[in-house]
């Protein structure tokens, strides 16, 4: 089977990105939405963050890096589980604003997360 790290959507009406099947397996533990460092948005799955992303967000209290990553990544942070039977995740708008994103998006793959973008 041929891994997945790319694919096109278009959201519905309601905010809502359909996962490709070939991918579901890989969000059953739910999925996490943030900022990106740029005009795009990072999605994980929720073990990826809970194992990956929040031990390095625990830092010093007092590194300067680790607050500000705090922040961007915190910042209108969405965690939702992945709807079973359709495969689909709603996008909180302040997020979609925030990349730039109005109905078409691109996914690409990251290592093990997600840049979600607006289509171009």
């Amino acid at each position: 089977m041929t891994a997945v790290d790319y694919f096109e959507r278009k959201l519905d009406d309601k905010r809502r990105l359909t996962i490709p099947v070939e991918l579901r397996a890989e969000f059953a533990s739910g999925v996490v939405v943030t900022r990106g460092f740029s005009d795009y948005l990072h999605v994980y799955p929720k073990t990826v963050w809970d194992e990956q992303v929040e031990p390095k967000l625990k830092g010093n209290i007092l590194d300067q890096q680790t607050a500000d990553l705090n922040v961007q990544f915190r910042m209108g942070k969405s965690d939702s589980p992945l709807d079973q039977k359709q495969g689909r995740i709603t996008l909180e708008q302040h997020l979609l604003e925030y990349a730039g994103i109005d109905r078409a998006v691109v996914a690409v793959r990251a290592g093990q997360y997600w840049r979600l973008m607006a289509a171009k």
